[in-house]
């Protein structure tokens, strides 16, 4: 059986409710303009580069905030 839908928020779903039963293994198979845009072997960026251009920018911090952040944020007391 072929059913049609779309990918929203990174799960499937489907066009029509179909009541699929719990652990049913299922195919997908990518059709349409997209298709040939997602590689197979894509590397999925790690936080470090994702967000370099913003490590050290922040100036003034205490010496510990990394490792007392809930102490300066909500004042839970200091590890």
């Amino acid at each position: 059986m072929t059913y049609k839908g779309r990918i929203k928020n990174g799960v499937v779903v489907l066009d029509e409710a179909i009541p699929l039963p719990e652990g049913v293994e299922v195919e997908v198979v990518l059709q349409g303009t997209t298709a040939g845009t997602v590689a197979q072997d894509e590397k999925i960026p790690t936080l470090y580069e994702q967000f370099k251009d913003f490590i050290g920018v922040v100036e003034g911090l205490p010496p510990d905030m990394a490792e007392n952040h809930d102490h300066y944020i909500h004042g839970c007391p200091k590890k």
